[in-house]
């Protein structure tokens, strides 16, 4: 996987990145979506491994770091789970507690879309490793080559570039058409992050402009290399 990892040099800073990002996003949803991004922030903060990705904490402590009771902290592990922000390495049981992992992939693409909101530096520092960098100055500006071919995939990212050059540059310009067949396009991304980003956030802007610049492309299926 391409995502910055939390080790090495700059490790410290993405930490904090990290925590940036899932902040924003809870801001930006209702106070249910609020006081859960908190909650993990805290509980991160506070008692989260960050060189073994561990998280070895039991509810009662939880429960206690949260101001609530036991049945709150599983019913919000729960949550957290399902989102899969927090992955389960070994079920709690017979006086041991449960063992987590920070599910890195999954927060970063939902918090994505708010990077922007704290500034094009989050955004170029969690952006994948394989991605080119924003360009910097004005907007419309673009420091990559656009696409000059006639094929329908070629023309759609022509009108993408032309109408969101960062969005470009940064997300699509990595994707590979692999085939067009039946009124569908597959393409291929360089990582699962990417793939997964693109289909959740960028489905509806590509399709969209493949009604202008390519009609018959109306589905697409979005494919890891390897």
């Amino acid at each position: 996987m391409a995502v910055a990892r939390l080790a090495g040099q700059g490790a410290s800073s993405r930490k904090y990145d990290v925590l940036t990002a899932i902040g924003a996003a809870g801001l930006a949803g209702e106070a249910m979506a609020q006081r859960l991004a908190l909650r993990l922030i805290v509980l991160i903060t506070a008692r989260y491994d960050w060189r073994a990705d561990r998280l070895a904490t039991g509810q009662r402590e939880i429960a206690a770091l949260w101001s609530v009771d036991e049945r709150t902290v599983k019913r919000e592990m729960a949550r957290l789970r399902e989102k899969g922000w927090l992955v389960l390495r070994r079920q709690g049981g017979r006086g041991r507690v449960a063992e987590y992992a920070l599910g890195l992939d999954r927060i970063l693409a939902d918090t994505a879309p708010h990077w922007a909101a704290v500034g094009r530096d989050l955004e170029a520092r969690l952006a994948p490793d394989d991605a080119p960098p924003v360009p910097a100055g004005t907007p419309n500006i673009i420091a990559f080559p656009q696409p000059d071919g006639q094929s329908p995939w070629d023309r759609v990212m022509q009108h993408i570039a032309q109408e969101a050059p960062t969005v470009y540059a940064t997300w699509l310009r990595q994707l590979r058409p692999l085939e067009e067949t039946g009124g569908g396009l597959t393409l291929e991304a360089p990582t699962r992050f990417h793939a997964n980003y693109v289909e959740t956030h960028l489905a509806l802007r590509i399709l969209t402009a493949c009604r202008v610049a390519a009609p018959q492309i109306g589905s697409l299926r979005i494919l890891v290399a390897g």
